[in-house]
């Protein structure tokens, strides 16, 4: 087994699986060793379920050997941040208030990548309740990177494992930036899907109508693949669409000759460090390449949207754990329990206009996007941050607003985001930038992403969890 196989793209792992290279057991053994050997001091996984993955292992590569092959997903080992039921399997979703709940049906998503035939080798750390700070009694996972710098939240545990080779996937969930910021702390490819693009059905709520499900990967190509598979209507989730599923695939092989990429030069400038400036130029430049063009566009200003977000958060996990808190309160951290006060406090008029400004929003948004096919935008306004800034958050209100400054306005409107490699910081750690799209247009973002990857190798370079030197 080649050296390098666990940091094959998924798409690469999927067309030697289908030739019978390569058995989807050696792999999933594979994975279960180097997750063994790795992740004591990583710590991305919170459970690893290498009984039945070996179990999917097989299953898979007999009916790959007897034609049944069920697409690109087929025998590929991949992993769940612990908020997606699993069978019979924990999910706590980063409490130790259900460490010991084992539900009885599989998450819509967790069946879809079942059903694709998927191998499930385990479930990834996350925040607590996927709000903004880990249990206290949790180990964070380290950024393999480097393990002074900040590994995102809150499905860093999802970032990490992809990153460093210890799954071929994973999916997360994004209520204000989750999946967009451990994407690009851990140099991947992250797609936020539009708001009921996904079933949320067997997914642990932070804010129901913040709170989207999509995959980390990669690249383009591979979150395209995830998604396609995740995506489409539920009837156990009546808040899911009924719109049809692109061929994410197809949309990928095509190049984005006459797309027009819009850009604020201001709001991508102003208060930007100079790395993510750089990161932004060149990515313009390729595009223009490549045959796109840009449009400069002013966008609506986001900074009521950004002061609106926790609040809009608050009140709806203040539902979301009803039946537990404050009744179980003495369980819970400060931060999520904090959060968990003022969503109790906070009035119904004043959530109200909180909702009427987020449809206010959204309907801009919706409007730039008659003018525009994507929007290119920083993910947070300077580079990679170290631990020690992080844990200044708390007392730094104005750097909070920065971080979520081209992050939680997305989900406040429910558009779509994927998050590219896009550079290096000095120091070498990912830097990444953002494109949004229109209304369930995530085949545009997986198109754009995929054509970018094609002529940059950004998305190529991983960490050493050994040396902390990318290879």
């Amino acid at each position: 087994m080649a050296e390098a196989l666990h940091y094959l793209e998924l798409t690469e792992l999927a067309a030697r699986l289908k030739a019978r290279e390569i058995s989807a057991l050696d792999v999933t053994r594979a994975q279960l060793d180097r997750i063994d050997a790795l992740d004591r001091e990583l710590g991305s996984y919170v459970h690893v379920m290498a009984e039945t993955a070996i179990d999917e292992a097989k299953a898979a590569d007999a009916e790959i050997a007897n034609g049944q092959y069920r697409g690109p997903l087929h025998g590929v080992p991949i992993a769940l941040k612990d908020l997606f039921w699993t069978k019979g399997i924990p999910t706590a979703t980063g409490t130790t208030l259900h460490r010991d709940f084992r539900p009885g049906e599989d998450a819509t998503v967790a069946r879809r990548l079942r059903d694709a035939g998927a191998v499930v080798l385990g479930k990834l750390q996350l925040t607590e309740g996927a709000y903004s700070d880990h249990h206290p009694l949790a180990t964070p996972p380290r950024n393999p990177w480097n393990p002074d710098y900040w590994p995102g939240i809150s499905s860093s545990g999802s970032a990490v494992a992809t990153a460093v080779g210890l799954c071929f996937g994973s999916l997360g969930s994004d209520t204000g930036g989750s999946i967009r910021w451990p994407s690009a702390a851990n140099g991947l490819t992250g797609l936020k899907p539009s708001w009921g693009r996904v079933s949320r059905h067997g997914t642990f709520e932070l804010a129901a109508t913040l709170d989207h499900i999509g995959p980390i990967g990669r690249s383009a190509v591979d979150a395209g693949v995830l998604l396609g598979v995740i995506a489409g209507h539920d009837p156990n989730d009546p808040t899911s669409l009924l719109n049809p599923v692109p061929d994410y695939l197809a949309a990928a092989a095509q190049d984005v000759r006459g797309l027009r990429i819009g850009v604020d030069a201001a709001w991508n400038s102003e208060d930007v460090d100079v790395a993510t400036q750089h990161v932004l130029a060149d990515a313009i430049d390729a595009f223009r390449a490549l045959g796109a063009y840009t449009v400069n566009v002013r966008f609506p200003d986001v900074r009521q949207a950004i002061t609106d977000w926790t609040p809009n958060c608050a009140v709806e996990a203040a539902v979301a754990h009803e039946a537990t808190y404050p009744a179980r309160k003495n369980e819970y951290g400060p931060i999520l329990a904090s959060l968990l006060e003022a969503g109790r406090a906070l009035s119904g008029l004043d959530y109200q206009k909180i909702l009427l400004r987020r449809l206010a929003l959204r309907g801009q948004v919706t409007a730039l996007f008659e003018t525009i096919d994507l929007l290119l935008i920083p993910v947070h306004p300077f580079a990679p941050l170290t631990l020690t800034m992080i844990r200044t958050l708390g007392e730094q209100p104005d750097l909070i607003a920065k971080l979520q400054r081209y992050t939680c306005a997305f989900d406040m409107t429910g558009h779509p985001t994927i998050t590219l490699p896009g550079g290096a910081s000095a120091d070498g750690l990912p830097i990444a930038f953002q494109l949004v799209a229109a209304h369930l247009d995530e085949a545009t973002l997986v198109r754009a992403g995929a054509t970018f990857q094609r002529v940059t190798s950004w998305h190529r370079r991983h960490p050493s969890p050994t040396s902390r030197r990318q290879h």
